[in-house]
């Protein structure tokens, strides 16, 4: 039998496709049945709610998408109370919880309340988000700082610990290999590259924000890269996410190292495209003798 199945650091996922954080939820479920999905991660929630930036928050470009939503959420005390009783009697798959904080203190925190709750097999951990008590700069662009962070969370728990990686920094390698030195056990990345667009008419931002996130198919030679040069410098497994909208995108991450990917803004446009993935990966395994393992990281 080709084996389609793969492992992070702590679990094993039956399939090694995941959903990209914020662009997937239960009702999908509706179009397909949920075994075709490794995992499944949620919005990102942070202690506090948030209500997002203004509109408009979405535009779509030629070649992806562009979002301002600014990490809308209903707050740790919501999710516990509602969105996690209703996931764990919805799913049959691992359920991954992404969170962010704005201090350290407040990662911790979140990570503390979390441990008290069944149910959830492990975290995607958003380091993307500005470090209130660093002037702002995002918490994932400073290898002394992931590495400090990832340690004291490392210490709080025995789940499944993934660091989601940001694109915008100079080495992507020294951040992934801080936050393993600190006790991730898997990280995921790309998160989305900085974009923006303006009315050539008006000379007016397209979005409230003008500077926001980039996802989509334009960004996958980028994603690509950045898992080649990622798996390389860590011995920890890479979920790649990034403008993979079809199987034959896959593979290449999967060539490129990932032992696993997230389908993100592809999603948006075809509700099928995580069955369609992974028909696509099963049929090729099959046509080809191998199991998903045996091309994990054989480029040539």
């Amino acid at each position: 039998m080709n084996d389609i199945s793969t492992s992070l650091g702590k679990i094993t996922l039956k399939s090694p496709i995941l959903n990209a954080s914020g662009t997937f939820g239960t009702e999908y479920f509706n179009f397909f049945e949920q075994e075709v999905l490794g995992a499944y991660v949620t919005k990102t929630i942070t202690l506090k709610p948030k209500e997002g930036n203004p509109s408009p928050r979405l535009y779509e470009t030629e070649t992806g998408l562009l979002n301002a939503i600014g990490l809308q959420n209903p707050g740790l005390k919501s999710f516990l109370n509602n969105d996690l009783f209703e996931l764990k009697d919805c799913l049959t798959i691992p359920l991954i919880v992404s969170f962010s904080g704005a201090t350290e203190d407040e990662f911790i925190r979140v990570m503390e309340a979390l441990e008290l709750h069944s149910g959830i097999c492990g975290y995607e951990i958003n380091i993307s988000c500005p470090n209130v008590k660093n002037e702002g700069i995002a918490f994932g662009t400073d290898p002394d700082v992931v590495f400090k962070l990832m340690g004291k969370l490392a210490k709080l728990t025995e789940r499944e610990l993934i660091v989601k990686l940001s694109p915008n920094v100079a080495d992507i390698a020294l951040i992934a290999q801080a936050a393993e030195a600190g006790g991730a056990s898997a990280l995921s990345l790309i998160n989305t590259l900085y974009g923006m667009a303006i009315d050539w008419e008006t000379g007016k931002s397209r979005l409230s924000i003008p500077v926001c996130g980039y996802s989509g198919l334009g960004i996958k030679p980028v994603a690509l890269a950045l898992t080649y040069q990622t798996t390389r410098a860590v011995k920890i497994p890479v979920i790649a996410m990034g403008g993979i909208h079809s199987w034959q995108d896959a593979l290449e991450f999967f060539y490129a190292g990932a032992s696993a990917i997230a389908i993100g803004t592809a999603n948006f446009s075809n509700p099928l495209t995580i069955p369609e993935i992974h028909h696509g990966l099963q049929t090729f395994l099959k046509q080809h003798n191998l199991n998903l393992r045996d091309i994990i990281g054989k480029v040539n």
